[in-house]
This record gives structure tokens, sequence and C-alpha cells, in this order.
């Protein structure tokens, strides 16, 4: 462990989520020293929940021996719409916040500069760096959770747009589909999220479908966790079976037609539902992706699954910050 007298570089990346804040330090090779999660609970609001912020980083900053005087700056990545010049959540329906500022309210309880981002394209930018070494110019992440987000690299860069590019979550799928919780009807994320499964297979139960989960958790399923339904799955399921591949089909649907779009070299998935399914649900996705593609165009084409799990966001969020200090400085 660095003692407390090194100096002031060393960095924290943070992610916050629907479910969970997960934060981690890291020194100036980015490499990780210690991790902290506490659970998100944001039906208590967003000043609470800017309080276990600020408590998750000063926790993991304390279980690294460290304090806040050797923290050169904290990067944090938030689920939906993000003025990141300015630190600000504009939307963020899975937390139901809107126009909430993150960065200035951490600033004043952390006392260290902060840097907010959105979480799936920091979440890209740690893929990029870690794992795909920087190498391919032009790379897609879609990211499978509680909702669904995603992240861009064009030309080596990452690409934001005027504020918040990525939200490939909130691409109607389906005009006739389900409200998602961003106010529209048929949305990638109200059809393939981790939610969206959830919610999915509790209707089914609820009108007297069976299936081996009601044996693990109860008739109310209200302790359903990704890795369940993979236990379910390998019990030859068929409701669930049925719901993962229709699930898994959508997102080869959206694959494809980002694909189409972007002409990337690889398309990343990443996320809880991926990292606890990726052997049942890449190779449908792969499949379907590479049919609604167009003819010859997806030759040189990588669909891969990403390994750095809940790490690609803490890492993303480290290497904002340490570029934005950086560009600051």
């Amino acid at each position: 462990m660095p003692t407390t007298n090194d100096k002031s570089d060393y960095l924290v990346g943070v992610d916050l989520g629907g479910t969970k804040i997960y934060a981690g330090v890291f020194d100036s090779r980015l490499t990780l020293l210690g991790t902290t999660k506490l659970s998100t609970k944001s039906e208590r609001g967003a000043d609470s929940v800017i309080d276990r912020i600020t408590r998750c980083i000063r926790d993991v900053i304390d279980e690294c021996d460290l304090t806040p005087k050797n923290i050169k700056g904290v990067g944090l990545g938030a689920p939906g719409a993000v003025e990141s010049d300015i630190g600000r959540v504009v939307f963020a329906p899975n937390l139901g916040w809107e126009d909430v500022p993150l960065q200035k309210e951490l600033q004043k309880s952390l006392d260290l500069p902060v840097f907010v981002g959105n979480d799936c394209n920091l979440g890209m930018l740690g893929i990029y760096v870690h794992e795909l070494k920087s190498k391919p110019q032009h790379v897609v992440g879609v990211f499978i959770g509680t909702g669904i987000g995603g992240g861009l690299i064009l030309n080596g860069e990452p690409y934001c747009g005027n504020h918040h590019a990525g939200e490939i979550g909130h691409m109607v799928i389906n005009i006739a589909g389900p409200k998602c919780r961003c106010g529209n009807n048929g949305c990638f994320e109200a059809l393939a999220s981790r939610t969206a499964i959830f919610k999915q297979i509790q209707s089914a139960v609820k009108d007297g479908q069976k299936t081996v989960l009601t044996d693990i958790l109860g008739d109310d399923l209200k302790d359903l966790r990704s890795g369940d339904l993979r236990k379910a799955l390998r019990r030859g399921d068929k409701l669930v079976e049925r719901i993962i591949s229709d699930a898994a089909e959508c997102i080869g649907v959206a694959v494809g037609n980002l694909v189409n779009l972007f002409s990337p070299e690889v398309v990343v998935l990443g996320g809880g539902v991926i990292e606890a399914l990726e052997e049942e649900i890449l190779p449908h996705v792969i499949k379907t992706a590479r049919q609604h593609v167009l003819a010859g165009t997806e030759k040189d084409l990588q669909i891969v699954g990403s390994k750095l799990g809940d790490n690609a966001g803490i890492i993303g969020a480290a290497v904002f910050a340490r570029q934005s200090s950086s560009a600051k400085s």
C-alpha cells in the first residue's frame, strides 16, 4: 500500500449505477489499488445518493491507506444524459434524476477536482484503453444492465456529440412496444435490459406460466438476479430460454443497426447481463447482428464480449479524470 506521504498522483474512478455505486483507487499507471461498493438507494432522492457517493469515495481512499490530499482527481460515470463540460446530469431515468449538478455538489462535499461523464461512454473508454490497447479506430460499445447504454470511439477518440451521444438504449426498436422509463414506447432498453427481462418473467409467472425460478426464489421473484437466469437456463427452463432468446435477438438487431450506422471495426458487449450470460447470449447476438448488417460490409467486423466486467466503468472514469486533470493544468 502507498503511504500518505506520496505525492497526489492517485485517481479515483466511480461507476454510479441504478443499483450500486462502485469506486476504485488507481495509481499513475492505472493499477487498481482497491475498491468499495455501496448500494445506490436511488428511491431516497438525489441528495441522499450524492451523500452515498461521497461516503463511497472517502471509504475507498481510506481503504487504500491514502488521504484526500493524495488524490489528483475523481472521475465519475453517471447513467443517462450528462453535460460533461459542467458535470450536470440532465436526465437519468433509472435514478429518477433531472438537472442534477452532480460535479458541483461532489466537489463541494469532497473538496477535490471531480469530473463527470456518461457511465457507458466512460466504460467504453476503459475498455478501449485497457482491453483494446487503444488500437482500433472505430468501436461501438453496448452495455446491457439495469438499463442499456452505449459508448462510441470514432477516429480513435471518445465521441459524445453535442452532449450525450451513445444513448442507444433509447433507440426505438418497436413502436408498439412497452413504455420505457424515458417516456417513449418500444425503446431498446424497455425490451432487452435486465429490468425488462425480469419484468417479462414476472409477468409470465403472474399469467400462470411455469419456471424453476419460483422454486428457487418464491412466486414473487423479488430477489431475482442475473445469475439466477443462468441457473434456470442450465436446468432447461423453457420460459427463461424464450425470454432470453427474444432479448438476444433484440440486441442483435440493435447491433446490426449500429454497425450499419457507424461501420466500426469492433463491437464490444458488456454489462451485468452479458457478464452473467455471455455463453448463452453472445452467439445468438452475433448471428442476428450479421443477418442485419448490409451484405458484404461485415467482412472485418469483430463482435466480442468485454472481460473487464464492473471494472470497465471505474477504469474509464479514472482515465477520464486523468485526461481532464491534465487538460486543466
